[in-house]
């Protein structure tokens, strides 16, 4: 029997939200967000057909709204809205200042289609949310960083930087193609085919001096951001690492063990054994180790214990000087 209830109603609309959002809508992408089935996509989109939207579809590409057509203004729940003011707090501290003041402006728009309680209402949880990031991921000499990364990736034109590496006292140019960016570790990364470099690379974005654009295409065709991610996860070995760590302190780990190649973990009596797959452990793992190496042994490998006693006698030298 069709599913004729209400939600299908929403699903239906939602729909029809997102085929104006894009130039071509993949079902598998609808069929994903909703969590239906491809037959079901099927079956809303032959819905819509019916009440008169012009929709076509491509083979093997999606589906796409006939150019010019528009729904009227949408009305956006409070849930919505809700969820706006978090992505205002994080534009506002985690990106360049060009692409935030885009974002204020576009929130003015957004906030001038509440309904007057509904304003009132984002207003009261608006003033009481703050972000506080942990650094600045952008330097106040490059304001447009972001947004000129983002022209750059879409035009496919290249970008000069001036960047400093992270062990060099001085600032080197580098004419990039940026292919995307991506946050971790609590900052911006672009990653992009260096013409000096002859390879790819990442360039961390509050490393970036000065910034500028140029109307030279690319050179290549390159694939996707995570193509090239995935590919340096693959490119550099591992080592399979096991600890075994107090209950009370294992909890405090959660946050920091997925960026030293965390796997699995069990309980073991009152321990808990963490393995991980880790890159370096001859200085990233050792390092993350001490931090918490009062409640925690090393299982294996043995190269590890020796250069985690390595460190230690270090620093006790500098300690006893």
């Amino acid at each position: 029997m069709h599913d004729e209830t209400p939600k299908r109603f929403d699903r239906i609309v939602a729909i029809l939200i997102q085929l104006q959002s894009k130039k071509i809508v993949k079902a598998h992408e609808l069929a994903t967000r909703f969590e239906v089935s491809l037959r079901t996509i099927y079956r809303d989109i032959r819905t819509l057909e019916a009440s008169g939207v012009p929709i076509y579809s491509e083979a093997g590409l999606g589906y796409s709204l006939l150019e010019g057509y528009r729904l009227p203004p949408v009305m956006f729940t409070r849930e919505e809205a809700e969820s706006f003011i978090a992505a205002e707090k994080l534009m506002e501290k985690f990106s360049d200042k060009s692409i935030g003041d885009q974002y204020a402006s576009a929130m003015f728009k957004l906030k001038a289609v509440l309904k007057s309680a509904d304003k009132d209402w984002v207003s009261t949880i608006e003033s009481n949310v703050v972000m506080q990031p942990l650094e600045k991921t952008f330097p106040k000499q490059v304001p447009h960083a972001l947004a000129f990364i983002f022209r750059s990736i879409a035009d496919k034109t290249q970008l000069i930087l001036d960047y400093q590496a992270f062990e060099a006292d001085e600032n080197t140019a580098r004419t990039i193609e940026p292919v995307g960016v991506f946050h971790d570790h609590n900052n911006w990364y672009v990653l992009g085919y260096c013409h000096l470099r002859k390879d790819y690379r990442q360039f961390r974005t509050d490393r970036i001096h000065n910034i500028l654009k140029t109307e030279i295409a690319f050179t290549k065709e390159h694939e996707a951001l995570e193509y090239y991610l995935n590919k340096d996860k693959e490119e550099f070995p591992t080592t399979k690492v096991v600890i075994s760590i107090e209950k009370k302190m294992a909890k405090y780990l959660s946050g920091e063990r997925k960026y030293h190649g965390f796997v699995s973990e069990k309980v073991v009596g009152n321990n808990v054994e963490m393995t991980f797959l880790c890159k370096d452990i001859e200085d990233g793992f050792p390092r993350f180790f001490l931090m918490f190496g009062d409640f925690a042994t090393i299982l294996e490998p043995e190269r590890l214990k020796v250069r985690v006693l390595e460190l230690m006698e270090t620093i006790k030298r500098k300690i006893l000087k």
